[in-house]
């Protein structure tokens, strides 16, 4: 059985880092993109505060590890992987300021490139 699902795009730099994850944080989060793709939401997934709608992070715990793949919903028919990443703070939850800038810069020149 075909499932209609929606292809996923890389920034080039978001899938370096995605690569140097463990490999079962991998099939993890790529087993997050599937489901995000055939248009379900994963268990994994949460809107990532500092951004409107359609910018949501995948939050992984893996091994004692924190992992993050940060994507954006909403620019054309894909799914956009903005920025992966493992997650070094061990206070709080929040996304660090380095990441939030750098998905910020990519999404505006992804957005820009896309138009």
């Amino acid at each position: 059985m075909l499932r209609d699902t929606r292809p996923i795009s890389w920034i080039k730099a978001a899938r370096k880092d995605f690569e140097d994850f463990p490999q079962g944080a991998q099939l993890e989060m790529a087993r997050a993109l599937t489901i995000l793709a055939e248009g379900r939401m994963p268990d994994i997934a949460k809107h990532l505060a500092g951004f409107e709608g359609g910018v949501m992070e995948l939050a992984l715990k893996h091994r004692g590890d924190a992992f993050r793949v940060a994507y954006a919903l909403q620019i054309g028919s894909d799914i956009w992987v903005l920025h992966a990443f493992q997650k070094k703070s061990k206070s709080g939850i929040k996304t660090p300021k380095p990441d939030i800038d750098l998905i910020h810069e990519r999404l505006k020149r992804l957005k820009e490139r896309l138009g």
